[in-house]
C-alpha cells in the first residue's frame, strides 16, 4: 500500500517546479508572461475558417439558390476581417526567419560593407535572418583589443553572457583570464569574441544552419582584427573557422592556417585549443591545455 504523502507546502512546489526547469534546460525569461500558443493556434484556425470564402453552389432552375425561398431576399455574406497576430501583453509576435539563399546573401552583403567593427556590430544587430535573435536576450559581439595580436573565437555565448552582453563572462571566461595570465598577457591586450553571437536556447550547440548564417559577421570581424594569431577554442569554433570535421582533440597541439584572402599575408597562423568550458568538466586535460598556452606564448614570441 502506497504511504499517503502530505501536500507539499507552496514553498517547497515552487522550488521543486525551478529545479525541474533547470533540468530541462529553461534558466531564463523570455516574456514577462506565459504564451498560450494552443489559444494561439485555435485562433488561428478560427480566423482562416472565416476568412474562408464560402463554396459555390449550384443555382437551381429558377435562378435560386438552393435552399433559399423566394420570399427570402439573398444578401451578400461579409467576410470577416484578417485577425492580427496574437500578442502577449502588447508584445506584437516576432517574425521568424526563413534561412534561405536570400538570407545568407543578405548576410554576405552585410558584413562586407562593414569597414569597422562599430559598423560590424551595428550590421549584426539589424540582421535578422538568424532565428536565435528571438529567445537570446541580447546580441554579444566581442570585446578586447580591436588591434589585438592573438583573437580568440568561441562558439556561442552562454547564460551568463546572454546577460551581461559580452563573451566569456561566466566561469569559463574566468578560467580563460587565468589561462592568459599565465602567459603574460592581459584579457584586455587579446580579442576575445564567438563564432555565433547570439545564446541558443537552454545552452544547446547551434545548428549548421544557425551557424551559417553568422558565419559571414565572424569572418569580417577576423578581416578587420587582423590578428597576428587566431585561437580555436574547441571543436565547433575550429570545425568552423577550418572548414573541418575533425574532433577538437585531432586539432589542437597543431599549427594550421586560416585564409581570409588569397595573398599570403592574408593567411593567419591557427591554433585550436580546448575550450574552458570542456577544461572545468575534465580538470585532468588541463595539462594538454598547458602544452598549447606555451606554444601559443612561443610563436607570438617568434612574431614579435
Amino acid at each position: 500500500m502506497t504511504p499517503h504523502l502530505p501536500p507539499a507546502s507552496p514553498r517547497d512546489a515552487a522550488l521543486a517546479l525551478l529545479e525541474w526547469y533547470g533540468e530541462a534546460g529553461i534558466d531564463t525569461i523570455v516574456l514577462d508572461a506565459p504564451r498560450d500558443r494552443f489559444a494561439e493556434t485555435a485562433a488561428e484556425i478560427e480566423s482562416r475558417a472565416a476568412r474562408r470564402a464560402p463554396e459555390s453552389a449550384a443555382p437551381s432552375r429558377d435562378g435560386r439558390e438552393p435552399g433559399r425561398s423566394l420570399s427570402a431576399p439573398s444578401t451578400p455574406r461579409r467576410e470577416a476581417p484578417p485577425a492580427p497576430p496574437p500578442t502577449v501583453d502588447g508584445f506584437p509576435a516576432l517574425a521568424v526567419a526563413v534561412p534561405d539563399e536570400i538570407a545568407v546573401a543578405e548576410a554576405h552583403s552585410r558584413a562586407a560593407s562593414a569597414a569597422t567593427l562599430d559598423e560590424l556590430r551595428e550590421a549584426l544587430a539589424g540582421f535578422t535572418g538568424c532565428n536565435l535573435r528571438l529567445t537570446a536576450t541580447q546580441l554579444v559581439f566581442g570585446d578586447g583589443n580591436p588591434d589585438a595580436d592573438v583573437m580568440f573565437v568561441g562558439e556561442a555565448p552562454g547564460r551568463e553572457e546572454d546577460i551581461a552582453g559580452e563573451p566569456f563572462v561566466g566561469k569559463s571566461g574566468q578560467l580563460l583570464n587565468r589561462m592568459l595570465a599565465s602567459i603574460g598577457l592581459e584579457r584586455e591586450a587579446v580579442r576575445v569574441t564567438n563564432a555565433v553571437p547570439w545564446r541558443p536556447p537552454g545552452n544547446r550547440p547551434p545548428t549548421p544552419i544557425e551557424t551559417e548564417m553568422c558565419l559571414p559577421f565572424i569572418a569580417r570581424q577576423i578581416e578587420l582584427v587582423r590578428p597576428k594569431i587566431l585561437v580555436c577554442l574547441g571543436s565547433p569554433a575550429a570545425k568552423v573557422i577550418l572548414k573541418t570535421d575533425e574532433g577538437i582533440l585531432r586539432l589542437r597541439g597543431t599549427w594550421h592556417s586560416y585564409a581570409f584572402g588569397l595573398l599570403p599575408e592574408e593567411t593567419i597562423p591557427t591554433l585550436p585549443m580546448l575550450h574552458p568550458a570542456y577544461l572545468l568538466r575534465q580538470p585532468a586535460q588541463k595539462k594538454l591545455a598547458w602544452r598549447d598556452l606555451l606554444a601559443l606564448k612561443a610563436r607570438l614570441s617568434e612574431l614579435g
